[in-house]
């Protein structure tokens, strides 16, 4: 799987930026969330949550490509 990402020309800087992005992405969705009335609330914060998890599998993912540049 990382030999074809990485054979499609995909980079691990590729993989750390969604990394991060995701991270952002994570905290903006929180901060709605806290302007939001109490019935959305919940929701928004949950979806924070669950983007905050993307993560670490795009720095693994990133992790493994510089492995696999590096052959």
């Amino acid at each position: 799987m990382i030999e074809m990402l990485h054979n499609s020309g995909i980079k691990s800087e590729y993989a750390y930026a969604g990394g991060f992005a995701s991270i952002v992405l994570s905290l903006g969705s929180w901060l709605v969330s806290r302007a939001k009335s109490d019935d959305s609330k919940a929701q928004s914060d949950r979806w924070g949550i669950f983007v905050g998890h993307w993560a670490p599998t795009f720095f693994a993912v990133g992790i493994a490509l510089k492995l696999e540049e590096k052959k």
